[in-house]
């Protein structure tokens, strides 16, 4: 396939040269974004999934003038066909036996093996952060999504009685069920559990991405603290969600007060994000500012 490297142009012919390869993928893969719409990604649980696709494909188109750029005098790899065979059998396998782990992670390898292909790893290189976000929309067998959900929901609903008790709300809980006044509620996987974890884990990565920082130490210390920032805001949702059905009655709490609950979630995971951000921010600068005033006293 010929590469050109200058100007919109020359990016109109990349990816009308590639329309092939898009139209390929394409009649392998409708069939599979059509179960997926129709299935398990009309779940409230599985809502990230359309969205982590969006935001992947928006990443590769974004990252594509730095792919190409990169991919200047460098040759195409060869180890793209091994990968490229790797996941047509994924594809296969997993299509035939209904195996949606690899079926839908198939399309990762398949990119890997055509960027590898056409651009060499360089190229590849380039576009690692917007195959890797594809993973948060690769379904998870549903005997590993059960064995994480129930210690979170009960991790999280433990939390929640205890701080809204702490505030002098009248609220009990028996399991993963709260009773708040009159009301008893179920915290659903939806609302605590582990595709709810994986999202607000993409969301953090995500945000660490586009903001690019260059101090190593708030980049590791934000992403370990994504997942304690996760945690919580799970922790909000569930209490805003028994706050709605105490003050407002169980027809808010279920309705469309349940889906403004589902905004406080990622409102709250992006606002701690942000905070801690800043926080880190704040320390980074006072450790500079410490080994300055001691290498000057020094």
């Amino acid at each position: 396939m010929n590469r050109v490297h200058s100007g919109k142009p020359a990016l109109a012919a990349q990816l009308l040269a590639w329309l092939p390869v898009m139209l390929g993928l394409a009649v392998l893969y409708l069939p599979s974004l059509y179960d997926l719409f129709t299935g398990i990604w009309a779940k409230d649980e599985q809502m990230h999934g359309p969205i982590v696709l969006g935001i992947s494909c928006w990443l590769i188109y974004r990252n594509w003038p730095a792919m190409l750029e990169a991919s200047r005098g460098e040759q195409p790899s060869a180890w793209g066909w091994p990968v490229f065979v790797f996941g047509l059998l994924m594809y296969a396998l997993g299509r035939s036996q209904d195996i949606l782990i690899f079926e839908i992670g198939s399309v990762i390898w398949l990119l890997i093996a055509l960027a590898l292909l056409n651009f060499g790893p360089k190229a590849l290189k380039a576009q690692w952060f917007a195959l890797f976000f594809m993973l948060f929309m690769v379904p998870l067998p549903g005997a590993v999504v059960e064995t994480v959900t129930m210690p979170m929901k009960m991790a999280v609903s433990y939390v929640a009685e205890h701080v809204l008790f702490w505030v002098g709300y009248p609220i009990g809980r028996s399991g993963v069920i709260l009773q708040i006044g009159q009301y008893m509620l179920l915290v659903a996987d939806a609302c605590a559990g582990l595709h709810t974890l994986l999202t607000l884990e993409a969301l953090g990565l995500l945000y660490l991405n586009l903001v690019r920082r260059d101090s190593l130490f708030r980049n590791v210390g934000l992403a370990i603290l994504i997942v304690p920032i996760s945690f919580t805001a799970n922790v909000i949702r569930v209490m805003a969600l028994s706050l709605i059905t105490y003050h407002f009655g169980d027809e808010a709490g279920q309705g469309f007060l349940h889906g403004f609950a589902g905004m406080v979630l990622f409102l709250s995971a992006l606002l701690l994000i942000i905070s801690f951000d800043s926080t880190l921010q704040v320390i980074e600068r006072f450790r500079k500012a410490r080994a300055t005033n001691l290498g000057a006293a020094l």
